[in-house]
């Protein structure tokens, strides 16, 4: 029997609703099909065994805590071979070439996960290394799972630490809370005479004075482009 499910609070499964969506986007760039994932129920799910490939991933910035992936060697070697682009049907160990490669893979992943969770208010540094399983409890659990029309099946377990999962609760911000975006000045060489009408009959009482200076009318004559007539006073 798998672990039971933990079901985690709202900001939570949005957190992981980040690492669904690239898992999809960098397996469909590297397989060039396809390969959408999806949130998975833990009944059906391998239960627990030595052989699996244990990933930690530590997070560093605006929230902080460990999360935990478990990939069950079907998965693991699965991931793996499209990883490095090995065709061998026959092998069916995980060797330890194909760990380094899931350690690199799911720094991509995690990559990614970096950038979508910026405009949640997340400032969010995560580091993925091949550890062991957890010793600590998991304040939230559950599985990502590849969807009926993905290349492979693939089944990954993920829990996240108490320090993680409060800090996501804590610094999680809505799209609807995001600061809206400012207006697009509008470009000066376009012409809008339907919004200088709204000014024309707006009366204003205005007087500008930058100086003065007594002149000659025959001065005024000699006058001509680019010419120059100093005032009284300096124009601040």
């Amino acid at each position: 029997m798998s672990s039971p499910t933990i079901s985690p609070p709202v900001a939570i499964n949005a957190f992981m609703q980040l690492w669904t969506e690239a898992f999809s986007a960098v397996m469909s760039q590297i397989a060039s099909a396809p390969f959408p994932m999806q949130e998975g129920a833990s009944e059906n799910m391998p239960a627990a065994i030595a052989e699996d490939v244990q990933l930690t991933v530590t997070a560093a910035g605006s929230v902080r805590g460990e999360m935990n992936l478990r990939l069950p060697p079907p998965t693991a070697l699965s991931l793996a071979k499209i990883f490095i682009s090995d065709t061998d049907a026959a092998r069916n160990e995980v060797t330890t070439d194909d760990r380094s490669a899931l350690e690199e893979l799911f720094r991509q992943i995690a990559g990614h996960v970096t950038t979508a969770a910026k405009p949640k208010g997340l400032d969010i540094q995560l580091t993925v290394v091949l550890g062991e399983a957890p010793t600590w409890p998991p304040a939230a659990s559950s599985w990502i799972c590849s969807g009926a029309a993905a290349p492979q099946p693939a089944q990954v377990e993920w829990k996240l630490s108490s320090a993680l999962a409060t800090a996501l609760v804590s610094a999680w911000r809505e799209p609807d809370a995001a600061p809206p975006a400012p207006a697009a000045a509008p470009s000066s060489d376009v012409k809008r005479p339907e919004k200088l009408e709204l000014l024309m009959d707006v009366e204003l009482d205005v007087i500008l004075r930058f100086g003065g200076r007594n002149i000659l009318l025959k001065e005024i004559l000699d006058l001509g482009p680019g010419s120059v007539v100093e005032l009284d006073r300096s124009i601040q």
